[in-house]
């Protein structure tokens, strides 16, 4: 009886008809025998986390001997509460391409900014044009012409006209006050990627924008997210009930993801093994057949969460994920003022 109670508070089984054990722990009394009440030197003990993967903009770790609503946690302020630098407005001097002023400025406003946020304030609204402690400002000023050498016989654009591919490597930094001494000299404000189509001009056609950069965070607007994606999965466990031989070790195999399953060679014999459960997206394919669903069961654990982290390329994965836990601990800090606050009345 505890053993089956223990599994159902650790362990998420995914059966044929449905999920089974999805019962929160978040507070006592919903398992008989068990007290989950909150237990600082149980949680220290048990939690932990391990970076699996960290390259260029990716960063993938397991966060260990946490609740979903923990994760959750870290997983919304990733994508709406770590703050970044993005265009907020745009100054449009000349536009004569074929895109609006409207279009023009929202596709400028959506451009990645690597720039680093926490050397700037957040803006006060009620100045004008701001200042160099809480604005970037940044030009776009082409113009699109033919090109002489061209040859008469051509009909490739890219030989007939010069600059008629508006990219963001054509928006340049315009340093106000000190910014100079100040940012990075080998590292200025710039967009993140230098080959981001913004416009296609002919010649004639011309684009002259300013554009003021600030700091903002994502649940004011998506172009501050500092991630692409930011995602957890329950860490996946596939037991196989009985040996499974043959023909059945290689169908088996074949009903989960790559790599999950392997099949041995055992004194002449094919046998299945589990391999890497880790890699199966539990698509639960192996419930359409019946003389092998009956072989395996197939659960999540419940307090190992698999993060998935792809930053935007403003700042480095691993540094958001810090800065994260900063605004979590941030958010506790108030909390605890207010209860305290609260207690005094």
């Amino acid at each position: 009886m505890a053993d089956t109670v223990r599994e159902m508070r650790s362990r998420v089984l995914l059966g044929e008809y449905g999920t089974r054990n999805v019962h929160s722990t978040d507070f006592p009394g919903n398992y008989p025998g068990y007290d989950d009440s909150w237990d600082q030197d149980r949680f220290e003990q048990n939690f932990r986390m391990d970076i699996i993967k960290m390259e260029d903009d990716v960063l993938e770790f397991d966060m260990v001997g946490i609740d979903a609503a923990l994760a959750n946690a870290f997983r919304r302020i990733l994508l709406a509460e770590v703050p970044t630098m993005a265009i907020e407005k745009v100054y449009v001097y000349n536009n004569t391409s074929i895109i609006q002023d409207e279009i023009l400025a929202h596709r400028l406003g959506l451009i990645p900014i690597r720039a680093d946020p926490r050397l700037f304030e957040y803006r006060n609204s009620e100045e004008g044009e701001g200042t160099d402690i809480d604005t970037l400002q940044f030009e776009l000023n082409v113009c699109c012409s033919r090109n002489p050498r061209a040859s008469k016989d051509s009909s490739d654009p890219n030989e007939l006209y010069l600059d008629h591919k508006v990219y963001t490597s054509h928006i340049k930094w315009l340093p106000q006050g000190n910014q100079a001494d100040l940012l990075p000299e080998n590292d200025p404000p710039r967009p993140v990627h230098s080959d981001i189509l913004i416009a296609q001009l002919r010649p004639g056609q011309e684009i002259h924008v300013v554009m003021h950069c600030v700091k903002g965070i994502g649940k004011d607007h998506a172009k501050f997210s500092p991630v692409s994606t930011a995602s957890y999965r329950l860490l996946p466990e596939i037991t196989l009930l009985q040996p499974v031989e043959g023909k059945l070790a290689e169908r088996l195999q074949r009903c989960f993801s790559p790599g999950v399953i392997s099949v041995d060679n055992v004194n002449g014999k094919k046998v299945a093994r589990v391999e890497n459960a880790r890699m199966d997206t539990c698509s639960r394919e192996i419930f359409r057949h019946d003389d092998l669903k009956n072989l395996v069961k197939i659960g999540r654990v419940r307090d190992h969460f698999i993060f998935s982290v792809e930053s935007s390329g403003i700042l480095p994965p691993d540094t958001l994920l810090k800065e994260a836990i900063k605004v979590l601990m941030g958010k506790c800090r108030r909390f605890l003022d207010e209860l305290d606050a609260a207690s005094m009345d």
